[in-house]
């Protein structure tokens, strides 16, 4: 199963706001139909609006015939969420290639498949990483949803936790609930539950304390963004799980494709984080009017990640942060002790 794929000249995503109750494809046929999806989150996770935001700029190739719809298409693309990098950039690799429809289309699927190649890298590269710091038997906590229904296939973090259990290298699994959507306890649970993995459900809030009594022996999880100094942006309470496994001592490992490491962006100060309204927080339980803050990402300052694993390297630096390279310097030789 493909969460987003190009099938008979149109957007094909799986629905992820009908999960876990139900598996359903939407067929999308126009960008402003994509943007509405990706708004709502029928499909999300970084990698996956990569692809989308380059499909995307194919079905405004042949939507459109003159230069200025085209244009003001793609742009609805590339702003329709602002944190995650890989929706604008996919969309501007894509454009890049406009008006030809074919070439565009050409460089949306290629863009699928690097990241369906870059899915299997990093199952492979995180697993020995995770093998090596914490040895067989492994717990980890993961939060948000890293699966293939954040990629193409397989996913990111996720894809790490499944080649652990196919090495018989993994305890089980603690899924962070992931409020106020709830990504984890609808996305990820139902991910494991399909692969037959150990696994349970938390609270957001549980994690730390979790990890204080010694229930978990690594945090693994995704980014929406890595910045040039290694700060990593990712769903609303990364930060708390990076502070709480700093307090346990226990490894903070982020998985993310290259196409995440936006080399533009100096540090998550320089983010713009999501903020998605009072709706999803207030919901039946506050009195009427109440307002709220919900914003959608937080900033994890790169002194509280052990180590970053793309398809291609490991990079880290000291646990307390300090003399850290920077993110497109060398990589981290996969036989030192990342911490």
């Amino acid at each position: 199963m493909r969460t987003i794929d190009w099938i008979d000249g149109a957007v094909v995503i799986v629905d992820q706001t009908r999960l876990p109750a139900e598996i359903v494809y939407l067929r999308l046929e126009t960008v402003e139909e994509l943007v509405d999806a990706i708004q709502r989150l029928a499909v999300r996770g970084a990698p996956a609006l990569g692809v989308a935001g380059a499909l995307g700029v194919a079905l405004a190739a042949r939507q459109h015939s003159g230069a200025e719809p085209r244009a003001r298409a793609v742009h609805l693309l590339q702003t329709a969420r602002p944190t995650a990098v890989n929706l604008a950039r996919g969309a501007r690799r894509a454009a890049a290639l406009l008006p030809s429809f074919d070439a565009v289309l050409q460089e949306a699927l290629r863009i699928r498949d690097e990241e369906i190649a870059s899915s299997a890298a990093m199952a492979w590269r995180g697993a020995d990483l995770v093998e090596r710091l914490c040895g067989p038997g492994v717990r980890l906590l993961t939060h948000c949803n890293t699966g293939g229904l954040a990629t193409v296939v397989d996913g990111t973090a996720l894809a790490v936790v499944f080649e652990l259990y196919r090495r018989g290298s993994l305890g089980g699994v603690i899924a962070s609930e992931t409020r106020p959507l709830l990504q984890g306890a609808r996305l990820t649970t139902w991910e494991l539950a399909q692969a037959g993995i150990p696994h349970r459900l938390a609270v957001d809030s549980a994690g730390p304390f979790l990890m204080a009594r010694a229930e978990v022996d690594a945090v693994i999880l995704g980014a929406d963004r890595i910045c040039a100094n290694g700060d990593v942006v990712n769903k609303i309470g990364t930060y708390a799980h990076a502070l709480g496994a700093r307090a346990a001592g226990i490894p903070f490992i982020c998985v993310a494709p290259e196409s995440t490491v936006d080399l533009s962006t100096a540090s998550g100060a320089d983010v713009e984080i999501e903020d998605r309204g009072a709706a999803e927080v207030v919901g039946a339980a506050a009195p009427a009017g109440t307002p709220a803050v919900n914003p959608a990402f937080d900033v994890t300052p790169a002194g509280l990640v052990t180590a970053v694993v793309t398809d291609e390297r490991v990079f880290s630096g000291r646990a307390d942060g300090a003399d850290r390279p920077a993110v497109g310097g060398d990589r981290l030789d996969p036989a030192a002790d990342p911490a």
